[in-house]
């Protein structure tokens, strides 16, 4: 007989859906997370339709064109306004202090209005422009910018406590005060957190997990960066890829039906040929990063691994010529992600169409953003 403590429920079709607990709801959000209730727009249509592909100039125009689609929407006005809050939500957590103003010129806010078109709620787009602030951020204290502290041997154990304040384990007694205590005192950390709690706000459970499942992802490559780093022995071309597959755009690209206020289905977003498309639309957006930081990253004490400066370490080309390589490699993924998404068609899924056309949206907006982002301009 069942144990009495263990209620007996009823079986069959229909009762899957039943628990013996009722279910937990998310975390809410926290106070100073940035979240600020806006007043609900009026619907509107959004289309399904594939962008078109143009070929685009870039850079000073003296490279080869980069194949990308057609850029969506330029709304300043929008992107000012997420940059507003984003920097107050900055200042109020210290993040960046002393170099607010030079933060403030990045427009990481106007990078999410030109990436995320489809979604006008200044709210919403500020969960992308948190988290991807707060990415850039590790990227910059942790990983790249030996001038902000970042080393390579610090840079592993720096990554465990950003999975620790995105996704906080259980209480350990006074192990947990003191892991707290450090988390507070970062910066970064603390703006890692504050983003993740403003994204439970307009997420499922599964979405928040699905973020941080695959931020923790990307770290891998990033260790296996300050390896190279460290000793100071730079990869060859295809074990670079092999990693910035891994940590690319992608990471950025999973936030697109969260701003968009729909969800993705689990199996659809878990499909192979989805996931397939999605990393060679991340790839391709990531190797425009690395064209425009090319000098930026060639100048640093420590260089960082850039496609263009392997390649013409590999090949005992010019970076000119490595250059003219990346630009037909990042082409290649262009096209490789359209003839994912043309496989991908026949799935009767408006949510995956959706998210397909998201995600060619961001890389015209990400390749728009690079050309006029104070970060990137010499």
């Amino acid at each position: 007989m069942p144990s009495p403590r263990v209620p007996v429920l009823p079986t069959g079709l229909g009762t899957s859906a039943l628990s013996l607990c009722p279910p937990v709801p998310a975390p809410a959000g926290e106070e100073g997370d940035g979240h600020e209730p806006n007043l609900a727009a009026p619907p509107r249509h959004l289309s399904l339709a594939p962008l078109p592909y143009v070929e685009r100039p870039w850079g000073d125009g003296s490279y080869p064109p980069l194949l990308c689609p057609e850029t969506v929407r330029v709304d300043d006005r929008l992107g000012a306004e997420v940059d507003r809050r984003l920097l107050a939500w900055a200042e109020r957590l210290g993040l960046h202090e002393g170099r607010l103003e030079e933060f403030a010129r990045t427009g990481f806010g106007r990078l999410i209005m030109l990436a995320h078109p489809d979604a006008d709620d200044p709210d919403l787009l500020l969960i992308a422009a948190q988290l991807n602030t707060a990415w850039w951020a590790a990227d910059d204290y942790y990983a790249d910018e030996t001038d902000l502290g970042a080393t390579p041997t610090e840079l592993p154990p720096r990554l465990a406590l950003v999975m620790s304040a995105m996704d906080p384990p259980p209480p350990a007694g006074d192990y947990t005060r003191e892991l707290e205590e450090h988390i507070q005192a970062d910066p970064v950390l603390v703006s890692l957190r504050s983003a993740t709690a403003h994204l439970r706000r307009h997420a499922t459970p599964a979405q928040v997990m699905r973020i941080c499942g695959i931020t923790f992802q990307m770290y891998v490559s990033w260790c296996a960066y300050a390896a190279w780093r460290y000793l100071e022995a730079p990869p060859p071309v295809w074990r670079y890829l092999a990693a910035r597959q891994h940590d690319s755009f992608y990471t950025s690209m999973t936030l697109i039906d969260i701003v968009g206020g729909y969800h993705l289905p689990a199996d659809l977003f878990c499909d192979r040929r989805f996931h397939t498309a999605l990393m060679q639309a991340g790839t391709a957006s990531v190797l425009v990063n690395d064209l425009h930081s090319v000098a930026k990253e060639a100048a640093d004490e420590l260089p960082d691994s850039n496609v263009i400066l392997l390649i013409a370490n590999e090949e005992g080309c010019s970076v000119e010529e490595a250059t003219e390589r990346a630009v037909h490699l990042h082409n290649d993924f262009v096209r490789g992600f359209e003839a994912s998404r043309q496989a991908l068609a026949a799935v009767p899924s408006p949510e995956l169409k959706r998210f397909l056309r998201g995600a060619q949206a961001w890389m015209a907006g990400c390749l728009e953003w690079h050309g006029s982002s104070a970060r990137y301009q010499s």
